[in-house]
């Protein structure tokens, strides 16, 4: 197993001078060496070919001892020397300090085919910052973790990836619930891959520490490293940095939102600089259409990261990467302008997205309500927002009488839909059609188009956790049935059609099913 290692991060920026892996508030840098703890039995489940590929490895590469001891943190490559990042965070709206890698170790960053690679474990042990956890990680989280991150990027999702999943051999002691009853579980490690893992954090920690002199440093490398089209460094290049984060980020939260991806724990260490999906936790798609769901137990009282607040909340993270930015630009006008252009922007970006969900490939002025009044009636009673969008596909604009019947797979309990929301999905569906009669695009082509958008299959929470019940017995088929799954969301896929159902309802309320916990 040869790999190109082209380490930058742990080379060209400061590094925590105390080599005890011992927790502890770091000072003035970006990271702590830290070996990866060794596991009793480790055992690889399961290899993405695509990222095997990515990295400049093959599949006989994933099979060889070395690969499993590498990739579960038995073994350390050659001339590289891992580490944990520092940087801080605000946890649901308050400062939290220090967080940094508290449950992951970076390997080395990779090379190949002009592509840059970090390679990450979480799960493998402790770093200086584990608090008073372990910085282990458990087989339940980790299939959700690795089987998500995959199924958001064939999503068109802006996301980090996935290399490998393996257990260690290793029993880990979790409260899933945080009730007081913790039970041992199935230790896991996950290699996470992304061009880097710099988050909103590492800039906040230095900024708020007075340490302007290492935010500059961290700026100027992720700019030379990941933005060098910006070109050299200057006050005005850090506003154009900015400007593309924040554009990126908005990216991303319109895809959230386009397929009903509720990331759960939106805090600004779990920010991605490159406006990646970062860190699944206790993420959750929608079932039921519903702005205010979140699946995050700790979240179910303010419910502040909610589905219908995702995209509010990234402007707020957005603000305190500019406080954090701002000691090296040392003016605001530009930062709030390009804050100001995020809410115009995503009005406009949201609306595009809706369009293209609803097949309208033109505008008309009544566009907007018209999406406006279908949000509205999804809510009036619990809705598959999978099933409805991908069906409504096959409406036909001359015969509006039959909306009703194609979309009413996707409402969970019929007897909820009452003879005046039937009439008032009858009123919606006129107007639909009298819409779609504006368009150019044939019928056939507009479904087609409708299908590209509008994913046939997501990881919906309930089949995550039947594979998770499989492995928990020893059972690991599942998770490649799915990984498979979900390679193609937007193909039919006739042999997969039982995926393409509504939450059965003894999921409604099974843990692992609803709601989740941070519990890992």
């Amino acid at each position: 197993m040869k790999l190109n290692i082209k380490d930058t991060f742990n080379i060209e920026l400061p590094a925590d001078p105390i080599m005890e892996n011992s927790r502890r508030q770091v000072k003035e840098a970006c990271y702590s060496f830290v070996t990866p703890r060794k596991t009793s039995k480790a055992q690889m489940l399961h290899v993405s070919q695509e990222m095997l590929k990515k990295i400049g490895l093959s599949v006989s590469d994933s099979t060889s001892d070395s690969f499993l001891k590498v990739f579960t943190g038995n073994e350390v490559l050659p001339n590289t020397k891992p580490y944990a990042m520092c940087y801080g965070g605000h946890q649901f709206g308050n400062w939290a300090g220090q967080l940094g890698d508290g449950r992951a170790i970076n390997l080395c960053e990779v090379q190949h085919n002009e592509e840059r690679w970090a390679l990450q474990l979480k799960g493998a042990g402790e770093t200086p910052y584990s608090r008073t956890a372990d910085g282990l990680a458990v087989l339940r989280s980790s299939i959700r973790e690795y089987l998500c991150s995959e199924a958001m990027y064939h999503l068109g999702v802006p996301t980090t990836r996935a290399l490998s999943l393996a257990i260690t051999g290793d029993q880990v002691l979790r409260d899933i619930m945080y009730d007081g009853n913790p039970a041992y579980e199935k230790g896991a490690i996950v290699c996470r891959t992304s061009p880097t893992f710099i988050r909103f954090g590492n800039f906040e920690i230095f900024a708020a520490r007075g340490d302007s002199k290492n935010l500059k440093k961290l700026a100027d490398y992720t700019i030379e490293h990941f933005f060098p089209h910006l070109g050299k460094p200057s006050k005005e290049t850090y506003l154009q940095f900015f400007e593309e984060v924040s554009e990126r980020n908005l990216k991303m939260v319109i895809d959230w939102q386009r397929v009903g991806f509720v990331h759960g724990v939106m805090n600004t260490d779990n920010m991605s600089i490159l406006g990646l999906t970062i860190d699944y936790g206790p993420y959750g798609w929608l079932e039921g259409y519903d702005f205010g769901w979140t699946p995050n137990t700790t979240d179910s009282q303010y419910k502040r990261y909610k589905f219908g607040s995702q995209p509010d909340i990234v402007l707020w993270n957005l603000y305190q990467l500019a406080n954090a930015l701002y000691p090296i630009i040392e003016e605001t006008k530009g930062l709030e302008t390009i804050l100001a252009e995020y809410r115009a922007s995503y009005t406009k970006q949201y609306l595009h997205m809706m369009r293209s969900k609803l097949g309208l490939s033109g505008i008309a002025d009544t566009d907007v309500l018209l999406i406006k009044d279908l949000e509205e009636s999804l809510h009036l009673t619990e809705t598959d927002m999978t099933i409805f969008f991908r069906n409504l596909g096959n409406f036909k604009m001359g015969k509006p009488s039959q909306g009703f019947k194609i979309v009413s797979d996707a409402f969970y309990i019929r007897t909820e839909v009452t003879d005046s929301l039937k009439r008032a999905w009858d009123k919606w569906f006129e107007r639909y059609a009298n819409r779609l009669q504006q368009e150019l695009l044939s019928e056939t082509e507009r479904k087609k188009k409708m299908n590209q958008v509008n994913p046939k299959y997501v990881l919906r929470n309930y089949m995550a956790q039947l594979a998770i019940d499989d492995a928990d017995k020893g059972d690991y088929t599942m998770i490649d049935e799915l990984f498979n799954l979900l390679r193609k969301p937007y193909d039919e896929q006739p042999e997969n059609q039982k995926w393409f159902a509504k939450r059965p309802e003894w999921a409604r309320h099974k843990v692992g099913c609803s709601m989740l916990s941070c519990s890992s």
